[in-house]
């Protein structure tokens, strides 16, 4: 007999090894990671009530399994001591287009990127919004289609880290209203305008070829918009039939349907429609909070800071001066709007519309939803515990209980005190694993 090669040793040594391995796994069985106990000065759950001080919370895999104000820290767990900090829930943001970037238009976006390069970015903007503290988002579609589909799955698959998702897919939008990118030459074709849609009968393809590709949820143009040069931000772009047919099609899949809106009339075609979403609701008026009020399906979502940040301080740099002007029109009608919901005392989604505002700064709404008069729990709550109800995820995020996924922020100081902490998160867990840590220690 000859001689076993060194090549052949190696494999029948590497092959015993494994081996031995898995017999030693299957006799002990698989091993149970250490759980990580994680302790700060004080914990806003999301439910509403007065903070737990001190607290701590235990964290076995991916799931939260204790929260108290002392909890016993089992040998060989890992401590997380954020000291005089607040820990809450994950944020949830309602509105953003993670693909898309801050110094880019979407119209030029159309003709100067590619899907490649938007999904690159993406990556990128899904890490900035995660360590900023929203551990979940609902994204409002791309400016090329479907890439927030792949963002989504690349991220479920840990190939990349991101916040949770739920996307749109390609918004739907009509010929000349806001998704349309008219100011190109009418023999320019841009991508986009693929997804336009006129009639019933062309929104439930599309409807329907949005679910095909992957889409979580339908976005619908109501109204036309600020950052379009198509119809007016306060003009209703839908018909009613148009956005029935819309929510029909969306509820035959078990679906929900979001509608930008700005109008009045818009708004309340797309609240007596029967979508789930009012995205962005400037005029909201008296009678569209009755009917918001007699449909509690419907929630009003705003999206405030932007406004504030574009045109106070600069912040935008993807506004044209006509588009700014748009904006500055709608402002105060905006503004007026937020207060006659907390007057009614409307249950309000959390939103952002990043990179309108700049990725990363989402949590700048806290302060100006502050600063225009809504407590500071209440817009803590509305960013976890009633966006995850408006996600249909309350079982699993949005606050901090044992059974829940372990998602969880850690911001310096008391934001109940001083709501610009959340600007300053210092600590971010997603289902367990740490992706910023910058309080306090580690032990």
């Amino acid at each position: 007999m000859r001689a076993m090669s060194a090549i052949g040793a190696s494999t029948l040594c590497a092959s015993l090894v494994l081996a031995a391995v898995a017999t030693a796994a299957a006799v002990d069985g698989p091993r149970t990671p250490a759980p990580t106990v994680v302790r700060a000065a004080r914990l806003i759950d999301g439910r509403g009530g007065p903070p737990l001080a001190p607290a701590m919370v235990r964290i076995e895999g991916d799931r939260i399994t204790a929260v108290a104000s002392v909890l016993p820290v089992p040998a060989g767990a890992r401590l997380i001591d954020l000291g005089d900090a607040t820990l809450l829930p994950g944020f949830i943001d309602l509105h953003t287009h993670l693909t898309g970037r801050s110094d880019i238009h979407w119209e030029d976006a159309l003709v100067r990127t590619t899907p490649p390069e938007e999904a690159l970015w993406g990556a990128h903007w899904a890490l900035v919004t995660l360590r900023a503290g929203f551990t979940s988002v609902r994204d409002m579609g791309p400016n090329w289609p479907y890439v927030d589909v792949a963002l989504r799955n690349a991220i479920e698959a840990g190939a990349i880290p991101g916040p949770r998702m739920l996307v749109a897919g390609a918004y739907v939008s009509s010929t000349g209203g806001a998704g349309d990118a008219s100011q190109y030459s009418p023999y320019v074709d841009v991508p986009l305008v693929h997804n336009l849609a006129d009639g019933p009968a062309e929104i439930t393809k599309a409807v329907r070829t949005n679910f095909k590709n992957g889409a979580d949820f339908i976005k619908i143009l109501a109204t036309g918009a600020v950052l379009s040069k198509g119809i007016p931000p306060g003009a209703q772009q839908y018909s009613d039939d148009e956005m029935r047919a819309a929510v029909v099609e969306a509820r035959r899949w078990g679906r929900d349907v979001a509608a930008h809106a700005h109008g009045s009339e818009g708004i309340k075609a797309a609240i007596r429609a029967g979508v789930h979403t009012i995205d962005h609701g400037s005029g909201l008026d008296d009678e569209a909070v009755a009917l918001l009020k007699a449909q509690p399906g419907t929630y009003y979502v705003p999206t405030l800071a932007l406004l504030e940040t574009a045109i106070d301080e600069g912040e935008s740099a993807i506004v044209p001066p006509a588009e700014m002007a748009r904006m500055r029109a709608l402002r105060s009608m905006a503004e007026a709007a937020f207060r006659r919901a907390l007057a009614a005392d409307l249950p309000i989604g959390f939103a952002t519309d990043a990179p309108v505002i700049p990725h990363g700064m989402n949590a700048r709404e806290f302060r100006t939803r502050v600063r225009l008069g809504e407590p500071p729990m209440a817009a803590l709550v509305s960013a976890t515990r009633l966006n995850a109800e408006i996600i249909h995820r309350q079982d699993l995020v949005g606050t901090v209980e044992p059974g829940k996924l372990a998602d969880l922020v850690g911001v310096p100081g008391n934001p109940l005190t001083d709501i610009t902490a959340t600007e300053r998160v210092g600590f971010v867990m997603k289902g367990g694993v740490v992706y910023r840590e910058e309080l306090g220690r580690a032990k």
